[in-house]
C-alpha cells in the first residue's frame, strides 16, 4: 500500500496523462480504500463531463467506498485529518476541489487559509494518502480573470501539498517520473566486490582501507576467507577453581583463492542424507538396555546424525565450527538498536569475549566471524545488488567448503547485526506469505523494557519494502537482493555449500531459518541437512521451522544471541549420541548382559558327571574306583594339585597327570 516507503504521495499530470490510473494502481492492493471525490456533479447540459465522471466510477473496485466533498471544500481537510492509520485514502483531484473552492456559491472564502489547512492535514495524516492533481503550470497564462484565478489557486495548492507529501510523482504520457525524494544512486561494484567491505567502494564512492581478513580482487578472484579463531575459555571469576575445559582445535588455513566456476542457481542437484540409516538408528534405540522409556523427542537427534553420517550408529560430533555472520541493515529495520552495538559484539567474538565465544570454547568448537555487506533500507531501495548477492552466496559456499576440508563434522550457524529480525520477517513474508507483525518479535531495550514504538517502525519498514518490491520477481536471488541483505545471503550460501559437502548444520535464530527458506528454492535438499535445537521464543523461527519441517528439539526459549542458543544445547545433543552409541542391546532382546563376566561366577557343586565350572573355583572330589574329572578341557599342569594315596589311583584333575596303562600314577 505504501509507495517506496512513503506514507503520502502527490500524483501530478496533465489532461489525459494517465495520472488517475497511475494513482489507482498505487492503492490497488490495499484491503480498504476510501475514494474521496472532490468534483461537483455534472449539470444536465454537460453530457461529456458526466461521461468522464461515470468512467471514473466504473474503474473503482466494488470494495472501495466513496466520499463526496463537493458541497464544502473545507471538509476535505477534515476527512484527511480524521483518517485512521489502517485506512487508505485516494483524493481525486485537487483541480475539482479548487473549482469548488472558487465557486461564487462558497464565497467569500479565504482561499489561502483553506489551502494551508489542507496542506497541514496532509502533513499530519496517519492514513496512507494518495492525492491526484492536474499540473497546469506548463500551459499559457489564461486570458480571462477567472482562468488566471484558477491556475494561481491550483498552483498554490500543488506547491503546498507537494511540500507536505513525502513523495511526488509526475505522470507524462502514462509514464511516472518521481520528483521527490531524489535519492542518489549507489555505485555499482564490479563482480565479486562487496560494497562496504574493506577494499570495496563505499556508498559515497570512496574506497575503504583493506584489512588482513578480506582481499577483494576486481579480476573476479574470490576474496580470502576470514580467519578461523581459537580463543580460550576466559578466567573464571573469583571462587573455586574451574576446569579449563576441552582445548580448542588448532586454526585452519584459508582455502586457496581459486575460481571454482560455481554457478548457484535454482534446481541444483545436491546430495540427500541416507534415507535408511536414520530410521534404522531410531529403531535400534528401542532395543538398548536403558532402565527408562527411552530418549523421548531426542531420538530425532540420533536419526538426524545417523542419516547425515550414513550409519545406524552415529558418533557424537567431534569437530564443531561456529560461523557468526555479522551484517547490519539500514533504515527502519534497525529501529530500536544501539548504533555500533553489533560491530562491538563481532569484535568481542573475535577477541574471545562474550557469550558466544565462551560457549564455543567450552564446547571445543572453533569460531569464524564473517563480515557481510550492509543492507540498504528496504523501504526505499533494494537491500543489495544482484552482483552483491552472487558474491555473498559464493562466499558462504566457500566457508562451508573450508570447514569440510578442515575435518569439521558440524556447523553452527549464527548471526549478529542491526535489523536482522526485520529482514528475516520480510523474507518470510515474501516466501511463506507471513504477515510481518505476526513474525516480528517485540523490541527489548538494553534496560529490559519493551520498545513498541520501534517495533511499529520495523513493521512499517517491512510492509513498505514488500510493497516497493511487489512487482519484482520472486526468485531466491531476487528476494535476497530486494529484502534479505548480506547476512542472509551469506548464510544461504553456507547452507548450500554444507549440503554439497554432506555437512550438517545446527540452525539458530531468524537469519538461519530465513536462509533455509531461500535455500529451499535453490536446492530443496538443503533443509534435510539442518537441525533446529531451540526456537528461542522467536515467532519467525517458529513459522519458518513449521514450513521447513524442522521441529525444534527443545523449548528452552533461550535468547542469548544467534548461535549461543545452539551451543547451550550442543552438550546435551552430544551426550545423547554418545549414550546411543555406547549402550548395549537389552539382554531380553539377545544382548549380552554386563553381569556375564567370569569374575562374578560361583562354583557349581560336584556331580556324577563332568561339569563346566571354572578351574579356579573347583574343590577336589572324593576318591572313587576310577579316574574322573570336572574340567576335561583345561589341560593345564599349573592348576594340578596332588591327591593323597588311596586304594586306587584317583585324581580330581586327571588331565594334569601322566598315567600308565595299569592306572597307576607315572613317576
Amino acid at each position: 500500500m505504501s509507495v517506496d516507503g512513503w506514507n503520502t504521495v502527490l500524483v501530478l499530470g496533465g489532461i489525459r496523462s494517465g495520472k488517475s490510473e497511475f494513482a489507482e494502481s498505487l492503492v490497488a492492493d490495499a484491503p480498504l480504500v476510501r475514494y474521496v471525490a472532490t468534483a461537483a456533479d455534472a449539470g444536465a447540459d454537460d453530457e461529456e463531463w458526466a461521461t468522464r465522471l461515470a468512467a471514473h466510477r466504473a474503474r473503482r473496485p466494488e470494495t472501495w467506498t466513496t466520499e463526496e466533498t463537493a458541497e464544502d471544500p473545507r471538509r476535505l481537510a477534515d476527512v484527511i485529518s480524521a483518517a485512521e492509520s489502517h485506512e487508505t485514502l485516494l483524493v481525486d483531484d485537487l483541480g475539482g476541489w479548487v473549482t469548488v473552492l472558487l465557486d461564487p456559491a462558497h464565497q467569500p472564502a479565504d482561499d489561502t487559509a483553506t489551502i494551508a489547512e489542507l496542506a497541514e492535514a496532509v502533513r499530519s495524516c496517519r492514513a496512507r494518502l494518495v492525492v491526484v492533481s492536474p499540473e497546469v503550470g506548463l500551459s499559457l497564462v489564461p486570458t480571462t480573470p477567472l482562468g488566471r484565478a484558477f491556475t494561481d489557486a491550483l498552483g498554490a495548492a500543488n506547491r503546498a501539498v507537494a511540500d507536505a507529501c513525502e513523495a511526488v510523482v509526475l505522470v507524462v504520457a502514462g509514464q511516472p517520473a518521481w520528483l521527490k525524494p531524489t535519492t542518489p544512486t549507489a555505485p555499482v561494484a564490479p563482480p565479486n566486490v562487496i560494497v562496504g567491505a574493506p577494499g570495496a567502494p563505499t556508498p559515497d564512492g570512496d574506497v575503504s582501507e583493506p584489512t588482513d581478513e578480506t582481499v577483494v580482487t576486481p579480476d573476479g578472484e574470490p576474496e580470502a576467507l576470514p580467519e578461523v579463531l581459537t580463543p580460550t575459555v576466559p578466567p573464571a571469576p573469583a571462587g573455586p577453581a574451574h576446569d579449563g575445559g576441552t582445548p580448542w582445535a588448532a586454526p585452519t588455513m584459508a582455502l586457496p583463492m581459486v575460481a571454482t566456476g560455481l554457478v548457484i542457481q535454482p534446481g541444483m542437484e545436491l546430495p540427500m542424507p541416507d534415507e535408511y540409516a536414520g530410521p534404522q538408528a531410531v529403531d535400534r534405540l528401542a532395543t538398548l538396555d536403558v532402565p527408562g522409556a527411552g530418549f523421548g523427542v531426542l531420538d530425532r537427534v540420533v536419526g538426524f546424525a545417523a542419516a547425515t553420517q550414513g550409519t545406524p550408529t552415529p558418533a557424537p560430533w567431534g569437530s564443531v565450527r561456529v560461523l557468526l555472520v555479522h551484517g547490519d541493515h539500514a533504515g527502519g529495520a534497525a529501529a530500536g538498536t544501539v548504533p555500533g552495538d553489533s560491530a562491538r559484539r563481532a569484535r568481542d567474538a573475535r577477541a574471545g569475549r562474550g557469550a558466544l565465544a565462551r560457549l564455543a570454547a567450552e564446547s571445543g568448537a572453533s569460531l569464524q566471524v564473517v563480515d557481510a555487506p550492509t543492507a540498504g533500507p528496504i523501504e526505499v531501495e533494494p537491500a543489495l545488488t544482484l552482483d552483491q548477492v552472487e558474491s555473498a552466496l559464493r562466499q558462504g559456499w566457500r566457508l562451508a567448503e573450508q570447514a569440510a576440508d578442515a575435518g569439521v563434522r558440524l556447523l553452527v550457524l549464527g548471526a549478529c547485526g542491526a535489523g536482522t529480525e526485520a529482514a528475516a520477517a520480510a523474507v518470510l513474508a515474501a516466501t511463506a506469505g507471513a504477515e510481518p507483525p505476526a513474525v516480528l518479535g517485540r523490541v527489548v531495550t538494553d534496560a529490559g523494557e519493551y520498545d513498541d514504538a520501534s517495533w511499529m517502525v520495523r513493521c512499517a519498514a517491512v510492509r513498505d519494502g514488500l510493497h516497493r518490491s511487489r512487482h519484482s520477481p520472486r526468485g531466491a536471488k531476487d528476494i535476497l537482493a530486494e529484502l534479505g541483505g548480506g547476512d542472509i545471503a551469506v548464510a544461504t550460501g553456507v547452507l548450500l555449500g554444507a549440503t554439497a559437502r554432506r555437512l550438517p548444520v545446527l540452525l539458530d535464530g531468524p537469519v538461519g531459518v530465513a536462509a533455509g527458506m531461500v535455500s529451499r528454492d535453490l536446492a530443496g535438499q538443503a533443509r534435510h541437512w539442518c537441525l533446529l535445537a531451540d526456537h528461542g521464543g522467536h515467532p519467525a523461527v517458529r513459522l519458518a521451522a513449521d514450513v521447513l519441517g524442522l521441529t525444534p528439539l527443545l523449548d528452552l526459549r533461550l535468547d542469548l544471541g544467534e548461535g549461543a542458543n545452539a551451543l547451550v544445547a550442543l552438550p546435551l545433543l552430544r551426550s545423547v549420541l554418545g549414550l546411543a552409541a555406547a549402550l548395549p542391546v537389552h539382554p531380553a532382546l539377545g544382548g549380552v548382559p554386563e553381569s556375564d563376566e567370569p569374575d562374578f561366577h560361583e562354583p557349581e557343586p560336584a556331580g556324577p558327571g563332568p561339569t563346566t565350572a571354572e578351574p579356579d573355583f573347583h574343590e577336589p572330589e572324593p576318591a572313587g574306583p576310577g579316574p574322573t574329572t570336572t574340567e576335561p578341557e583345561t589341560d593345564e599342569p599349573d592348576f594340578h594339585e596332588p591327591e593323597p594315596a588311596g586304594p586306587g589311583p584317583t585324581t580330581t584333575e586327571p588331565e594334569s597327570a601322566s598315567l600308565d596303562p595299569s592306572g597307576r600314577r607315572a613317576g
